[in-house]
Parts: structure tokens; sequence; C-alpha cells
């Protein structure tokens, strides 16, 4: 049986300098989302060497592209050479790592990005984080409320009580996530894992395999 991990250091390796002590504090990643606007606040008022402010309270690195149809509202912080392409909207409490890619028209709130991630067409991504390399495929989205609206819960080896009414998907370094795909609320994807698009998943995936179904997961070979 392969293990589905979902703690914080078994999904990430985290070598931004300016995330590091967010991720260092949370012993599984959904903890950190409540953090992310303080976070964000100590960054904008401490600095990080080589950025700037790019609007009050939207601090940026250096050869960050931002076309100007572009939204971005505070807080944010945008990692050196990103690149955030037309239509894109920030809505608040984003953080990126650098070379990030934030395409045209997609949508991203409360949420962390490490280093290259892409999420270049058409996706929502809220409440969430993403691993270095990891890339969502066109139109995929984090869903990240249940109709309910009670509190998510992960389904993993074990059920994890988040105490949250708000996750939408957990991306390990290196998942890669296919075109029209739906995270539903808690969705954990783990390591190099890929899933094929049109799949609506829910739960813990494994690290290092393929996702071709809810119910049809394979090792990579």
């Amino acid at each position: 049986m392969l293990s589905k991990k979902v703690k914080t250091a078994e999904l990430f390796d985290c070598k931004t300098p300016y995330l590091t002590k967010l991720f260092e504090a949370a012993e599984y990643p959904w903890e950190m989302l409540p953090r992310i606007k303080e976070h964000i606040a100590t960054l904008l008022r401490d600095g990080i060497p080589g950025y700037t402010f790019y609007a009050e309270g939207v601090l940026v690195g250096e050869n960050v592209k931002i076309y100007p149809t572009a939204t971005i509202e505070a807080p944010a912080v945008i990692g050196a050479g990103t690149e955030i392409r037309p239509g894109a909207f920030l809505r608040g409490n984003v953080i990126t790592g650098e070379n990030c890619v934030i395409g045209n028209s997609s949508e991203l709130k409360n949420c962390v990005l490490l280093d290259t991630v892409q999420v270049p067409h058409y996706n929502y991504v809220g409440d969430s984080v993403l691993g270095n390399h990891a890339h969502m495929g066109a139109g995929s989205i984090c869903s990240n409320l249940k109709s309910d609206g009670k509190a998510v819960v992960i389904h993993g080896d074990e059920d994890y009580e988040t105490g949250l009414r708000k996750i939408g998907g957990i991306l390990a370094d290196g998942a890669d996530i296919g075109c029209g795909c739906v995270l539903n609320p808690g969705t954990v994807i783990g390591k190099n894992t890929s899933v094929y698009p049109l799949t609506a998943l829910r739960g813990v995936f494994p690290e290092e395999s393929i996702v071709k179904s809810v119910d049809n997961v394979v090792k990579r070979r």
C-alpha cells in the first residue's frame, strides 16, 4: 500500500529564505493558512534584501514582470523573477517564491507558492500551499469550501480534523495537475505525483505516483 504523507517536512523542501520560518513552524501544511497574513506583515515591516515596494503592501523582488491588466491586492510578496500575466487577480495574502508564473485570468488568495510554481492558465488557487516546481494545467482549480460550510477534514491514512472552513489544495514539490482537474477541499498531492486531466480529486495521494482516477493510482516507474 502506498503511504499517504501529509506532514509539511514530508511534502516540501523549502529553501526560500523568507518562507522557511513559516514552513518550519507548521507540522501540517494547512496550519500555515491562518498565519499567511501575519507572516506577510512581518516581511513588509522588516523587508527582504533586494526587494522593493511595487505598491503599498506589495513587495516584489528583482526582475518581476507584471502586466498592466493584472491586479494585485495587498498584502502580497512576489518572488524575484516571477511573471504575472494579463488578467491575473491576486486577492491578498499571497506569497510566491522565485521564478513563478501566475497566468492569464488566474485567481489567487491566501496561498503560498514556493519556487518555480506554474499556475499559468485560468486557475483558481485559494487557501492552498504549492511546492517547488508544482504545476497546474489549464482550468484546474483548488476548491476551498465545502458545500455544507463545515470544517475541512483531511482524509489520508487517518482523518485529520483541521478546524478550518477553507482549505484548498496542498501540492507537494513536483506535483503536476492535469488540465480541467478539480481538487476538492483539503486534497493533498504527494511529491512528484502526476494527475490525469479531468479528474475530480479528494483525499491524500501518495508521492511518486500517477493518478489515473481516484480509484486507479499507480507507482511511477
